[in-house]
């Protein structure tokens, strides 16, 4: 499900669900809640705040963003240590999904980037 403004959910209802689910994320095999803590909440954050924006198309700016994430001290992971936990975060949040474009025909990317679904 994709939070929205009218689900009026918070970080602190993310958390708990995070805390519940990540574990079944093929990233965090071996590994706690709390390495991944705040690679969610920037996810969610940076989320809200680029809503209706693509993931391919802000990831540049979230990679630049993490190292002065205030809320990523103690985390001490690397943009490339974290990325898919953001990303998971950010889908989340926004309902969206990574499109491969590069393996779609001229018109089903045409219809993608106009706001259509995948197939």
């Amino acid at each position: 499900m994709a939070i929205n403004s009218s689900t009026n959910r918070n970080w602190n209802d993310e958390d708990n669900w995070w805390r519940s689910n990540f574990s079944s994320r093929p990233y965090a095999t071996g590994r706690n809640y709390e390495e991944f803590r705040p690679a969610y909440q920037y996810g969610y954050e940076s989320g809200q705040h680029h809503m209706g924006r693509n993931w391919n198309d802000v990831e540049s700016d979230l990679r630049s963003g993490w190292e002065k994430f205030e809320g990523r001290s103690g985390a001490g992971s690397t943009w490339e240590n974290v990325k898919a936990a953001v990303r998971d975060a950010w889908h989340r949040v926004t309902g969206q999904k990574d499109v491969d474009t590069d393996k779609m025909s001229d018109a089903e990317y045409d219809r993608v980037s106009q706001g259509g679904r995948t197939r």
